[in-house]
């Protein structure tokens, strides 16, 4: 046996489940216009650029568009992809065309998503991808992700060529059609897929700095020397599992924002706000709020059916499954000591049962010593619900990256 028989065994040995084709390296879960925390208003002759910051790269790359929340076709009239930097300028030479079964332009049936050609990009890890879309027609209902933590713009005609903003270009407050990235990686890889809700989306995280413990997470991944891991983020802000609310329930989301991953390996379930609208005080104050989330409460019992409902369709695709356990959020508008007590119940079974490959103990990275209830006050983002910065970097520094080997 050679040496590079040697290695080949030894990578196929590290897992079945790697193989050398595309993988998502970014992705958005898509959302209804009337549906999210913000949306996209309608717009006509315009061009929207959005700056993503993909986790693995590769050597060509393409995208996924989703309109599957639309009212009517919508057309793409052009539509480019370049690398670009922190002045959002379009590097030299790193524009391409993206085209559509060989043609410049597509039109997205109203409730389908639409995947492009190969682009020949070298895409290096954790660069920033801006993706400028030309839409000629008028679009009244945007498919989107509500919360937005890339950088988007809308500009009047057809922009897409054009290496900077252009003078009128207006801020978007939400991503809008784009719902993945997938790349063609240079060596087997797979893609880790994160289930959730705000607190995976990265509310409380500054907008447009990648600081969101999946941000952080790929960086980690990307500095070792092993095997090559991608980390997607399909959190949605007030997202839950069994119910609708903001957002597709989270089970019945789960086949098109994470078992139709191309190259998933990994599935991380990270969806805490079950219990805590269950529980949660009816007062004046928070009555337009919860009106929001239809559907009656649910019980401990439930959301563990709920985990092992999931845990059971990714392994039945071959991936690996890992839960989260839910933080605390003792002081803010949502507790009570019910609702926690519940929460502890949950942990406690995603701990101790063994139906997960891996557990990500993110209740006793956050949890104040002097109250497990509450977060550490120097890792929320002042609400007592969702990280800050330093409280999303605690929770990715806190993974071990074994469990992804």
């Amino acid at each position: 046996m050679t040496a590079s028989d040697s290695n080949s065994n030894d990578a196929c040995a590290a897992g079945t489940r790697m193989k050398a084709g595309w993988v998502r390296t970014w992705g958005a879960s898509p959302q209804a216009p009337d549906n999210t925390v913000s949306s996209v208003d309608p717009f006509e002759n315009a061009t929207l650029r959005q700056i993503v910051r993909v986790s693995g790269g590769g050597s060509r790359i393409r995208i996924r568009l989703s309109n599957e929340y639309g009212t009517a076709p919508v057309t793409i009239g052009a539509a480019r992809v370049a690398l670009t930097g922190a002045d959002q300028l379009i590097r030299d030479g790193s524009s391409r065309t993206v085209t559509f079964g060989g043609r410049p332009s597509v039109t997205i049936p109203a409730g389908a998503p639409v995947l492009s050609d190969p682009v020949d990009l070298p895409l290096p890890a954790l660069s920033s991808l801006a993706i400028s879309l030309y839409l000629p027609g008028r679009v009244e209902a945007v498919t989107c992700h509500g919360t937005f933590h890339a950088s988007g713009w809308s500009m009047p005609g057809d922009a897409t060529a054009s290496s900077a903003l252009t003078a009128d270009a207006a801020p978007l407050p939400a991503q809008a059609f784009i719902s993945a990235v997938e790349a063609l990686p240079d060596r087997p890889a797979d893609t880790i897929a994160v289930l959730g809700d705000s607190r995976v989306d990265g509310i409380g995280s500054t907008p447009g700095a990648d600081r969101r413990w999946t941000d952080v997470l790929a960086e980690r991944l990307v500095g070792r020397d092993a095997t090559t891991r991608y980390v997607v983020s399909q959190g949605i802000g007030g997202n839950r599992l069994l119910n609708d609310g903001i957002g597709t329930s989270a089970l019945a989301r789960f086949d098109r924002d994470v078992l139709a991953t191309p190259g998933l390996g990994h599935v991380v379930i990270a969806v805490g706000n079950d219990l805590v609208f269950s529980f949660a005080p009816d007062t004046e104050e928070s009555a337009g709020f919860l009106a929001m989330f239809g559907g009656g409460p649910v019980t401990v019992e439930d959301v563990i059916a709920a985990h092992r409902q999931a845990a059971d369709r990714a392994r039945a695709h071959g991936a690996k499954v890992h839960a989260a356990t839910i933080a605390p959020y003792g002081g803010s508008e949502m507790y009570t000591a019910d609702g926690d007590k519940a929460r502890e119940q949950v942990n406690a079974w995603i701990r101790s049962s063994g139906v997960f490959d891996g557990v990500l103990d993110f209740d006793a990275v956050w949890r104040d010593p002097a109250d497990p209830s509450r977060i550490r006050d120097d890792l929320h983002m002042g609400d007592h619900l969702h990280g800050n910065d330093a409280g999303y970097d605690a929770l990715a520094r806190s993974i071990d990256l074994s469990l992804f080997d």
